[in-house]
């Protein structure tokens, strides 16, 4: 997925380091994500000419889920035993839905065009704040939410020549991908990152062998191998966009986050020899502005709320 990961809280560097270095440090990471992110993203589009959605995202999912509990092995299951299960189960299948969008949309539409719209996701974190989180959200940043979503109108250009159905699939993948962000947010005190990555992907792995009925054709080698490429491709990237938080904050990483974008860009053009319109630049622009605007009011109310 390109959407950019809300950060859980994580204990803190064993050594401390300086601001600046730390600060450099979360960029380097933050970009090293984006890119591996972007990675698994072009090969789950390269997959999807010859396989079926649903089965590309379960052969991410079942490389994601051995990665996940290789890692947790050596400490012992018991570290994965999470204190709020059915948060955690919620997360795994609502972030399960929003792959399954995402990685169906990317047969039919340039992978810069659904990266670009799946970048409204934090938009509907801040509508689905109000009946959820109960927070009160001011006139600035349903102001962005609406300015953002013109963004995502300009990209899709619904009744255009150029629109496809699938164009929505992005839309839907990024609201049910902010459902994600608020679970997290709900249980980020209690729950731990290789708790909550493990519950993922265990529970996505689970999800999506039971819908392997639905779509099943004979795996290939080479399938195998991207599958097992966009598994550890997107396990990698989000781990190191979550270390990312532990070295600098998340106003500060915003920005970079969108870098995704200019690597689904050069991926795309490498591989597809497609490149982004005119308009789709001009809508990605505008989602981005959207985005950081609504990233700095969320720090300037946080600020308010801890008095510092």
């Amino acid at each position: 997925m390109p959407l950019p990961v809300e950060p859980t809280p994580v204990e803190p560097p064993q050594r401390p380091v300086p601001r600046r270095e730390n600060s450099l440090r979360g960029i380097g990471l933050m970009l090293l994500g984006s890119v591996f992110l972007s990675a698994a993203d072009v090969a789950s589009k390269y997959l999807t000419a010859t396989t079926p959605a649903i089965q590309v995202v379960w052969l991410r999912y079942a490389a994601f889920a051995l990665i996940m509990l290789a890692i947790a092995a050596p400490g012992g299951f018991k570290q994965l035993k999470p204190r709020r299960a059915s948060m955690q189960i919620l997360r795994g299948i609502t972030v399960t839905v929003s792959s399954i969008l995402f990685v169906s949309s990317l047969k039919y539409l340039p992978i810069a065009d659904a990266t670009a719209t799946s970048f409204v996701a934090p938009l509907f974190v801040t509508a689905l704040s109000i009946p959820i989180l109960g927070e009160r959200i001011g006139w600035r940043r349903w102001t962005a939410t609406a300015v953002g979503l013109v963004g995502v109108l300009i990209v899709v250009r619904p009744g255009g020549h150029d629109f496809h159905a699938a164009s929505v699939l992005p839309v839907l993948s990024a609201a049910t991908w902010a459902l994600a962000l608020i679970v997290t947010r709900m249980m980020s005190a209690t729950e731990n990152p290789v708790t909550t990555l493990a519950w993922s992907a265990v529970v996505g792995c689970i999800v999506l062998s039971v819908l392997q009925p639905l779509t099943w054709q004979p795996v290939s080698g080479e399938a195998l191998l991207v599958g097992l490429f966009i598994g550890v491709s997107s396990t990698v990237g989000h781990w190191f966009v979550i270390q990312a938080f532990r070295h600098a904050d998340a106003s500060l990483l915003a920005p970079f986050s969108y870098v995704q974008l200019l690597w689904a860009s050069a991926f795309g053009f490498l591989l597809f020899s497609v490149l982004p319109d005119a308009f789709t630049w001009l809508g990605s622009a505008i989602i981005i502005a959207s985005g950081l605007y609504t990233a700095h009011r969320e720090r300037i109310r946080a600020r308010k709320v801890t008095g510092h």
